[in-house]
């Protein structure tokens, strides 16, 4: 989580978090009322095939970039409101996680920070990553939408959760065409604009991980093996990936 924070002290870190919104925000608004799920809350979001890819280029300034794009959004498409601020936890995780798992996420974690095509274990990382940002993302958004009324919790949660883990399996192909010109040509991979100091190395990094993961899953399953009321089940899972999170 330190990144996150010290980002802001690099400017061309800050520049990237303005061209992920203004990328997401455009692709959000352009899609908006297309094919809507939920009238006024969600759609088939084909930006969503963005927040994985920023999360792994760029690291912290993906996922500020993706919790600004959604709030953006949401205000120029027409559906802002109080759901906007679990939206914008949610979207944040979204782009925070991938990057925060891609190495802390043992035994499948890789060494290397780099989108590597021909290791089948960088794919068998990003489906898994996939998945587990995608259900942290539902989880915490529906939880927020829940307790406000608006939609319930155990709809609302697998609705985003495949919506996003689609769309984020779909940006794989993004990745792999763009990763060597945004490192190589542009010089913009993010673990190579930040000082290895200002990224730090999380201590409790493996527990964050297998936190983040165990309540996302539990956040989307948790019903069908716990007998408790599904909204309860999300809080909990919420508090867990936000702890989960910070530790990473």
């Amino acid at each position: 989580m330190k990144a996150v924070f010290r980002m802001w002290r690099n400017t061309r870190m800050i520049i990237l978090v303005a061209v992920c919104a203004a990328i997401y925000a455009a692709a959000l608004i352009a899609f908006k009322t297309a094919i809507p799920l939920v009238p006024g809350i969600t759609e088939v979001r084909v930006a969503n095939i963005f927040p994985m890819v920023f999360g792994l280029l760029f690291g912290p300034a993906g996922a500020w970039g993706t919790a600004i794009g959604n709030l953006i959004g949401d205000f120029f498409g027409g559906t802002f409101g109080p759901g906007s601020i679990p939206g914008f936890v949610g979207n944040f995780l979204l782009g925070y996680l991938p990057f925060a798992l891609w190495i802390t996420l043992v035994p499948i974690a890789q060494k290397s920070r780099e989108w590597k095509p021909g290791n089948l274990r960088c794919w068998i990382n990003y489906i898994l990553i996939a998945f587990i940002s995608s259900a942290a993302c539902g989880v915490v958004i529906s939880a927020g939408v829940d307790a406000l009324g608006i939609v319930p919790y155990s709809v609302l949660s697998k609705i985003i959760t495949l919506n996003n883990t689609i769309a984020s399996l779909i940006g794989v192909a993004l990745l792999t065409s763009v990763f060597g010109v945004v490192r190589y040509q542009f010089g913009l991979f993010w673990a190579e604009i930040m000082e290895e100091a200002e990224i730090g190395r999380p201590i409790a990094g493996l527990l964050g991980a297998w936190l983040v993961t165990l309540a996302s899953l539990i956040g989307i399953f948790g019903e069908m093996l716990i007998d408790l009321p599904s909204a309860a089940i999300g809080w909990v899972a919420t508090l867990a990936i936000i702890i989960g999170s910070l530790l990473l």
